[in-house]
């Protein structure tokens, strides 16, 4: 096994990830091979540690060579990254790609459920280290998208500096909600969290806006 198969992913890879390889929309037979090799390492980490899987591994369980991983990916850790990227890119676009007008500014509910529905993947992450990765990325997704929707209600007069800070505070906040959530044993359903994040977050918008 190559010292990159057992190396943790280090927190802001990603960041130099994106500066040095740039994503462009890949073409069918890209998506299909990517879309593979992503649910093989997926499967994989939910039967051992990350940090044990192997690149032969993941091609094994995707039936992908390696000659074609490594046209797509630098190493295992580099897949890693594109399946958080992927999926979080999907959950924090999900209200403005299904059009949704309401006071909602980040999809609660369907996201909670799906990593609810996925706790072998969450514990997975918890026991490799990976987690704070998982939430380092997501917070800067779910900020982006948040601060298009407060743009989008109506919160339209706040200069850059601070829609900025409330979408990442806010994004903060919805993290670490799904934590607790989850460290509870997700007691309470995706729905009703949904509602108490909203709650919240509206709560706190509106007291701000009165002291200004």
């Amino acid at each position: 096994m190559s010292n990159n198969e057992r190396s943790p992913l280090p927190i802001g890879l990603a960041k130099q990830r994106k500066n040095g390889k740039q994503r462009r929309k890949p073409d069918l037979r890209i998506r299909r091979t990517r879309s593979l090799l992503s649910n093989a390492l997926v499967a994989l980490m939910q039967e051992k540690s990350i940090d044990k899987i192997t690149v032969q591994e993941v091609l094994n369980r995707a039936a992908v060579g390696r000659s074609t991983f490594y046209l797509h990916y630098r190493d295992k850790d580099d897949l890693f990254l594109c399946v958080l990227e992927d999926g979080l890119e999907m959950w924090s676009t999900a209200l403005f790609r299904k059009q949704e007008k309401s006071y909602r500014i980040a999809p609660v509910a369907e996201f909670f459920s799906h990593v609810g529905d996925a706790k072998k993947l969450y514990r997975a992450l918890v026991d490799s280290g990976r987690i704070h990765a998982f939430f380092e990325l997501a917070q800067g997704y779910f900020a982006r998208s948040i601060a298009r929707h407060l743009k989008d209600i109506g919160l339209k007069d706040l200069v850059q500096s601070e829609l900025d800070a409330r979408s990442h505070s806010l994004a903060g906040n919805l993290l670490s909600l799904l934590k607790w959530w989850l460290d509870r044993g997700a007691r309470e359903s995706p729905k009703a969290m949904d509602e108490l994040f909203h709650r919240m977050a509206w709560n706190g918008l509106q007291s701000k806006s009165k002291l200004r």
